[in-house]
């Protein structure tokens, strides 16, 4: 079933000059990017976006992390788009994503972890309207 997912490739991701690699697996697996667009979010933008988080006490961090600098908003289509993407992705925890993965590859943390990918048919359709508007 083609389907849209909403990702983040983070100012991590932007910083360390990952863009075009992490975007090439994406392609490379046969999703087609629809929409793409390099931006920084302020800090409420990173409240709604993360607006399930905001009460958790490791939030706060993840806010100044996720505003701190560039980043990559993107939208993908596919087949299965949203689980090929969070399979991509691998594991929240760098440490503990598999090689292979974006994080398992690139990754030694948790907060900084590269990219986001929506988990949900639901929260990809939340995602893109908030990013994009449509």
């Amino acid at each position: 079933m083609t389907q849209r997912t909403f990702v983040i490739l983070k100012p991590d991701a932007v910083r360390r000059g990952l863009v075009g690699e992490i975007l090439s697996r994406y392609e490379a697996k046969g999703l087609s990017i629809v929409k793409l667009e390099h931006r920084t979010i302020d800090a409420g933008m990173a409240d709604e976006h993360y607006a399930e988080h905001v009460e958790q006490p490791w939030y706060p961090p993840l806010r100044d992390f996720v505003t701190s600098g560039p980043l990559v908003a993107a939208v993908l289509e596919g087949d299965e788009a949203i689980e090929v993407v969070r399979a991509l992705n691998g594991a929240t925890d760098g440490r503990k994503a598999a090689p292979g993965t974006i994080r398992g590859d690139y990754s030694l943390s948790n907060r900084e972890n590269l990219v986001h990918g929506s988990d949900s048919p639901e929260s990809a359709d939340r995602e893109i309207k908030l990013w994009f508007g449509a």
